[in-house]
């Protein structure tokens, strides 16, 4: 059994190979979790949602006015409402994505039926009302006790633009902005920590180089001004799509000093196709197998930016932001394809899982997450119809992994059997630890493999398990989904495969599952 490299913090993916007369007797994986040696705190930001003008996110996914008779809270769906609050959901990123890059943001304030409308040319050409506005999102993150993340309009938009959206949203001064807010029905400004200075400017933000990007960035930079003494607007600067690594040095050289944050976006494409990228729910075991090992390219892609920005930041003060992630895949038939619905099944929960554990490993530069998107689109956490709602497996992921925001990661040394498709292979199980306030260690385990189960050795160094509980996703097939006729076919359930024995704990994952276990 060859011991892999492992980063400090959690546990890396690794393969090794048994000779065929030892199957039987060896483990499927061996985890050793080091709790005597804490890494760096998981950034709870790691679990962020998006939320973009597109499809059904806003206007019925979170939105449906006063006068809806959907039950509702000031125009807020009680069910989702409710849904986000048990997630612990830590920051939103709003309003783009591509959106924002062609968002005007004075002509969603003021009275709703005085707003003027506008095209939504990126997404399916519908109208805009304008209807949720910067009021109506700040007093969401409000009401979920959540952290705003606003993306400004580099693309289309003016310096001055971005700087009297910051004033009008975060002055308490007697000027004409926070005066602005004050007519429109708020007094006190809200706390806005996050800023991001534009969206994908190498695309649909503009189609820029590197280069005059970093110009563009420092330009607005400058004019995002701090009028809270209690604290300093982040700011995120667009960085690459997903390989392009020269766009990440350039920045990073170029205004990598006026930088807090570096974005990333990386989508996981079943078939990586661009103009065919799969079904949601029509796929067999090779595609199930190329959408695990095409988002497992994440630690690849993570590890490789962050070399080029400790090159640059070797004080790791810059936080690497993947603000968009996610499966994407072909629309659902009979859907608009600019609206981007998407079903989600076990599949999607299991690379929820896989990204968390390669974000948890690198949690001493990655500081944010924010995947696409939060309801209704792509790999979404919540699907809605009309008054109808339902959580998806991904959600599920959500909310199992909640006890690793804020917590202590600890190093894990993970060795592991391969699962095997064709003359393709990646490793079965991954792993991931933490230690909370409470001194609770909390072990996450995937089993990729769809049809064996996994058993796993795990020793503890530095503690003695008194006791250990879990629970476990898994469902029938790994297309698996829930519906709003059957909303319960994949959802988490008390996991007893977990047993103490002479001091170190042995595991029996299900084949095709997440299991989250409390250790004492």
């Amino acid at each position: 059994m060859k011991l892999l490299r492992f980063l400090p913090a959690i546990a890396a993916l690794a393969a090794y190979s048994l000779a065929p007369d030892l199957r039987a007797a060896e483990p499927t994986a061996r985890v050793i979790v080091d709790a005597a040696k804490p890494g760096p705190v998981i950034n709870r930001n790691i679990y962020g949602q998006f939320a973009e003008h597109l499809g059904h996110c806003i206007y019925e996914g979170i939105w449906v006015g006063e006068d809806s008779p959907i039950p509702n809270t000031k125009g807020y769906r009680n069910d989702v409402l409710a849904a986000l609050k048990n997630l612990n959901v830590p920051i939103i990123r709003w309003p783009g994505g591509c959106f924002a890059d062609e968002y005007h943001w004075r002509d969603g304030i003021g009275p709703r039926e005085k707003r003027p409308a506008m095209i939504n040319t990126h997404w399916g050409g519908v109208v805009e009302n304008n209807h949720f506005g910067t009021h109506e999102f700040l007093d969401l993150c409000e009401l979920l006790g959540v952290e705003p993340y606003i993306c400004g309009n580099v693309g289309s938009g003016t310096v001055r633009e971005l700087m009297e959206w910051v004033e009008y949203m975060t002055s308490d001064a007697d000027s004409p902005m926070a005066n602005l807010r004050r007519q429109n029905g708020r007094d006190k400004p809200w706390k806005v920590h996050y800023l991001a200075v534009g969206n994908e400017s190498w695309g649909c933000g503009g189609n820029m180089s590197p280069e005059y990007y970093a110009g563009e960035y420092r330009r607005y930079n400058t004019f995002v001004k701090n009028y809270s003494p209690d604290y300093r607007i982040q700011r995120v600067a667009c960085g690459p799509d997903s390989a392009n690594y020269e766009w990440t040095d350039t920045v990073m050289k170029l205004a990598g000093r006026q930088i807090n944050g570096l974005s990333l976006h990386y989508y996981t494409l079943p078939t990586g196709d661009w103009s065919a990228k799969g079904s949601a729910t029509n796929f067999g075991e090779n595609q199930y197998f190329s959408t695990l090992n095409r988002t497992l390219k994440m630690e690849e892609l993570v590890t490789r930016h962050s070399a080029i920005m400790d090159k640059y930041d070797p004080q790791k003060k810059v936080g690497l932001v993947v603000d968009e992630w996610g499966v994407w895949t072909d629309v659902e038939p009979g859907t608009n394809k600019g609206f981007l619905y998407q079903q989600n099944s076990l599949r999607d929960a299991i690379v929820a899982a896989l990204n968390f554990h390669i974000f948890q490993a690198h949690a001493d530069r990655v500081t944010m997450a924010n995947i696409a998107q939060m309801i209704n689109v792509l790999q979404a956490m919540i699907l809605t119809d009309k008054e109808k709602m339902v959580l998806t497996p991904t959600y599920h992921v959500f909310e199992m992994f909640k006890p690793h925001q804020d917590a202590t990661s600890l190093p894990v040394a993970l060795t592991s059997s391969d699962y095997l498709f064709e003359k393709e292979k990646i490793p079965a199980v991954s792993a991931s630890a933490s230690r909370d306030a409470a001194g609770k260690i909390h072990l996450s385990l995937v089993n990729c493999d769809p049809a064996k189960p996994a058993t796993v050795a795990c020793t503890l160094g530095g503690v003695t398990a008194k006791s250990v509980t879990g629970r476990v996703l898994t469902a029938p097939a790994t297309n698996s989904v829930n519906t709003f006729a059957a909303p319960h076919t994949v959802e988490p359930a008390a996991f007893d495969g977990a047993k103490i024995e002479g001091g170190s704990i042995t595991i029996t994952l299900p084949a095709k599952s997440v299991v989250m276990l409390e250790v004492q």
